[in-house]
């Protein structure tokens, strides 16, 4: 028997096999057409309960099985994997529309929406409502049946692009590999670095040290090696992934993902993608976002451009070079920050054993929700890495289960993300609780060291943590308006605001201890880190704006005569751009964000929800950052209430008022405290 279709709590991995995933999400697939057929029959009048709950329930099965089929095929695939998910989402997509074209279901959503203002509903039961017809009417519900036939061909179309890009980005950060075997080729490494990469060349049976396209393998060869064109060598193989002359080339399917989807928009009555995207954001015009993101631009690009200034002096005095290029930032800069605060990041690292901090993150959400994680060894994995805990409140009430995968391995993406395997929801007066998980790509142990992690993984540990906490303290009745499910532009404040504690002295006291004498970090590197938190923060700003602007050209004007995407990008990052252009590097071909992930319209979210966590971090240094009243309130109106109200409504009521830009400049240091 087929383990997914099996009734399962916790998702039986071990049991899983490749061959279960088609039949089973088939079949969950007629399944949740049967309940919405049930839905469809119902003689009765349609009623809030016997339409929009019903509907909210079903799909249950399907979403359990692909919540699981997906994680895997991010952060444990295969070819294998990759060819089932190149077969099944044309059926999900297809299953998708079934359900949002569905013109009888449709009439019955309709039927009460209609009726919403005699029907006396709570604010999440409203939400609930409104929620379901938009993405009736959203997605073709009143259109023509040839322009939903349109609609059909355009989405399962889309939902194959986005897949083939993503495995083309994929196999392009596999497929490079520099084999280094001389030691002034790895000058400047720190020791930890070159073990890391001797320990990978040992497994490839070779001698000396290789460095891939993986950030914990990227990212420290171009902050520390001496070697300049190595280091050159090294940022163009990672700029030109999918922007080659090969079969994994990006720029087609790029070009036809922003025409299809500005077809979409069109054909839905939208002027652009992101015209369609953000009337469901917080943002909700992209006018406001271009605003909002130039008023920031304005704000950081003077400071920007004195700082590429200095790093490009200092360059010069200290190894001649002219001209700064892009795989010099990271060098130079390390220099420079480690030359003003005298600050180094390998003296850092014995302080953040991986084990350390991630006990260290537990206690703050204890000293904050009153939550306790249990680690436990009897919940089934999909690798041995990685680990899983029973999370309860002090009383001893179950929360959620939590499972997190910390290290990069051949067959998992690039970067971290959040995921859920069980939504939270309250159903037939049971409170079903949530099984989250996180998934990262930290530095791995080696044969003398822990896993000791660099600051920047992590803030890193503690933002995926901090989605985490949104889903593992979702306390709603629907699923669909649990944990996350909130706009996106929204999504990214529990976790951008958890990384404030990263710099705080209180909270580093309870996790930042050497990995070998145990003591506690020293305050002046505390105050050190604090001191550096905004080094180079109108760089960072500009770089963070360009990604966001870039996405917004994109998805913000008819992409119709747009021929060349090196061209196009170039012409979006003119007000953005700092070093030189290289020519053989594209960003956009492996812009996975808003070309596979969820962030099409929408990479401004990231700089937006900084302006929310700036202004609620500076609430909770008001009061002080373990302060009970600010954390409750912080979980009751935020973390707990999911996507049950509008989100500047919630956020009004945890802090009193309308977030204000002012806590982010100041933090960043692009104006004066």
């Amino acid at each position: 028997m087929n383990p997914l279709l099996h009734h399962f709590n916790t998702a039986p991995f071990s049991k899983i096999s490749n061959e279960d995933y088609k039949p089973a999400i088939k079949k969950a697939i007629e399944i949740a057409k049967e309940e919405i057929d049930k839905i469809v029959q119902n003689q009765n009048e349609p009623t809030f309960e016997n339409t929009t709950v019903a509907l909210d329930f079903t799909g249950e099965k399907l979403g359990r099985i692909t919540s699981i089929f997906f994680n895997l095929n991010s952060a444990e695939t295969n070819d294998e994997i990759q060819k089932i998910a190149q077969e099944i989402s044309p059926w999900l997509s297809d299953f998708s529309n079934d359900i949002k074209l569905n013109k009888e279901l449709f009439e019955r959503v309709k039927s009460v929406f209609d009726q919403k203002e005699t029907l006396d509903l709570t604010a999440e039961q409203q939400m609930l409502l409104e929620k379901q017809y938009k993405g009736f009417a959203r997605n073709g519900a009143n259109l023509s049946e040839e322009k939903k036939a349109e609609l059909r061909k355009i989405d399962t179309e889309l939902s194959k692009l986005s897949l083939q890009f993503g495995e083309n980005v994929l196999v392009e950060t596999n497929a490079f590999e520099m084999h280094l075997t001389k030691e002034d080729e790895v000058a400047g490494l720190p020791e930890s670095v070159k073990e890391a990469a001797n320990q990978l060349a040992k497994e490839n049976e070779k001698e000396g040290w290789i460095f891939t396209l993986d950030y914990p393998s990227y990212i420290p060869f171009m902050t520390y090696a001496n070697n300049r064109e190595l280091r050159k060598k090294l940022a163009i193989a990672a700029g030109k992934k999918a922007f080659q002359d090969n079969k994994f080339n990006n720029e087609e399917i790029v070009l036809n993902i922003v025409k299809l989807r500005h077809k979409r928009a069109n054909l839905l009555g939208y002027k652009t993608h992101s015209h369609f995207v953000l009337e469901e954001r917080m943002a909700e015009t992209p006018e406001k976002v271009i605003i909002f993101s130039n008023d920031l631009l304005v704000k950081a690009k003077p400071a920007a451009q004195k700082e590429f200034d200095e790093l490009e002096a200092y360059a010069k005095k200290l190894d001649g070079i002219d001209q700064l290029q892009k795989w010099d930032g990271a060098y130079y800069a390390e220099k420079l920050k480690k030359e003003r605060f005298n600050l180094d990041q390998e003296i850092l690292k014995p302080y953040f054993k991986l084990e350390n901090v991630i006990d260290g993150v537990f206690e703050i959400a204890n000293r904050l929700y009153d939550l306790q994680f249990e680690e436990v060894f009897n919940i089934d994995t999909y690798h041995q890495d990685v680990k899983t805990y029973n999370v309860t409140d002090t009383t001893g009430n179950f929360i959620a289960v939590f499972y997190a995968d910390f290290h990069p391995r051949k067959g998992k993406r690039n970067g971290a993300w959040m995921t859920s395997y069980k939504p939270q929801q309250i159903k037939n007066g049971i409170n079903e609780r949530p099984h989250v998980s996180i998934v990262c790509n930290f530095t791995k142990p080696t044969e003398t060291k822990p896993s000791l992690l660099t600051f920047n993984e992590v803030t890193t540990l503690f933002h995926e943590f901090g989605h985490a906490l949104h889903g593992m303290l979702a306390n709603t009745t629907y699923n669909s308006l649990s944990g996350t499910s909130v706009s996106w532009d929204f999504v990214e404040l529990p976790s951008q605001v958890l990384e404030n504690w990263c710099y705080e002295k209180e909270a580093l006291e309870l996790f930042a201890k050497h990995y070998e004498t145990g003591k506690i970090i020293p305050m002046e590197y505390v105050k050190k880190i604090k001191e550096s938190a905004s080094f180079h923060e109108g760089m960072q700003t500009l770089r963070q704006l360009s990604f966001g602007l870039l996405d917004m050209s994109w998805h913000g004007k008819n992409p119709s005569e747009i021929s060349s995407v090196k061209e196009f990008e170039n012409d979006a990052f003119a007000e953005t751009k700092l070093y030189p252009d290289v020519a053989e590097n594209c960003m956009s071909t492996a812009f996975s964000h808003i070309f596979q992930g969820g962030y099409s319209a929408g990479y401004y979210s990231y700089k937006w929800a900084e302006v929310l966590d700036a202004d609620a971090f500076e609430y909770f240094l008001e009061k002080g950052i373990f302060n009970k009243e600010v954390a409750t309130k912080f979980k009751e109106n935020v973390l707990s209430k999911g996507g049950t109200e509008k989100p500047m409504e919630l956020y009004k009521r945890f802090r009193g008022q309308e977030p204000k830009p002012d806590a982010l400049l100041k933090r960043a240091g692009l104006i004066n405290n």
